[in-house]
């Protein structure tokens, strides 16, 4: 499951340029993020002919188990878990999904999180490896801020982020759950004002299908907005922050990410 470190050699800078937007690229850190964050822009790329690719850091088992008997244990949780993404990935229609396997580390007292045991260099360069395996022209992930903080997603978007700068300078990178001011929602990374807003309301059914298939989370879907259907849950506007390339003061991205969205009826954010 996990990926072994690319060789040195292959970490020399790619510099072709991609012509159209054929493959994008998800790397997350827990099963569900894909589905929660942008599981409407996979949907949506899909049927735009682009080809949809996950990665997913850990195994998921640090957490809940929605009181499912068949993950009353961490090793157990682990195992449902990563089926359940695999659900996901069907749902979504994805071409590929990949799970690196790192142990998920349990919530601590008082609800705290935690990073996973990952060298940096070496999550670096498996980063690098599934961008050439797929072909990823775009690089979507978390935000710099992690969300809401967790260590782990902040933990990928800097290993993202070094891969794509580093070592494969022709990809674009954007983070998801970029601030939309106006709306609320405790996963927008405050320090990334969205440059792409997305309703996802046409291929809603296609995320709330995903979604079913975390079962183990559903309890935590509801009870963080005190909702009382999976649906309820349900983020119909996704955004998006580019980090990369860097865009000048006032410049407006234009890119082949850019344009499948805005075909699909995205709008320019404030960014």
């Amino acid at each position: 499951m996990t990926h072994q470190p690319a060789p040195q050699a292959a970490l020399d800078d790619d510099r072709a340029q991609p012509v159209t937007l054929r493959h994008v690229l998800f790397f997350g850190a827990h099963p569900d993020d894909e589905t929660v964050m942008l599981g409407g822009t996979l949907a949506m790329l899909k049927q735009h002919h682009v080809h949809t690719h996950v990665v997913c850091a850990t195994d998921g088992r640090g957490g809940e188990h929605g009181g499912l008997p068949e993950a009353s244990t961490p090793e157990a949780l682990a195992r449902v878990r990563q089926d359940e993404l695999r659900c996901a990935a069907d749902a979504l229609g994805l071409d590929s999904l990949t799970l690196l396997g790192y142990e998920d580390p349990v919530v601590g007292p008082g609800e705290t999180l935690y990073g996973f045991d990952a060298d940096d260099e070496t999550l670096v360069r498996q980063v690098l490896d599934r961008i050439r395996a797929v072909g990823a022209e775009v690089v979507l992930s978390h935000g710099s801020d992690g969300e809401y903080g967790h260590p782990a997603h902040v933990q990928v978007h800097r290993a993202v982020r070094q891969a794509v700068e580093r070592h494969a300078p022709h990809v674009v990178f954007y983070g998801v759950s970029a601030l939309v001011p106006g709306i609320e929602d405790r996963l927008w990374n405050r320090d990334d004002p969205a440059h792409l807003l997305l309703d996802i309301t046409p291929w809603i059914e296609r995320k709330h299908a995903a979604m079913l298939c975390h079962r183990t989370q559903h309890p935590l879907f509801l009870r963080r907005r005190k909702l009382t259907s999976v649906r309820q849950a349900i983020r119909t506007v996704e955004s998006f922050h580019r980090f990369w390339p860097p865009l000048a003061p006032g410049e407006i991205p234009d890119d082949p990410f850019v344009r499948v969205l805005l075909a699909a009826g995205a709008v320019r954010g404030p960014a």
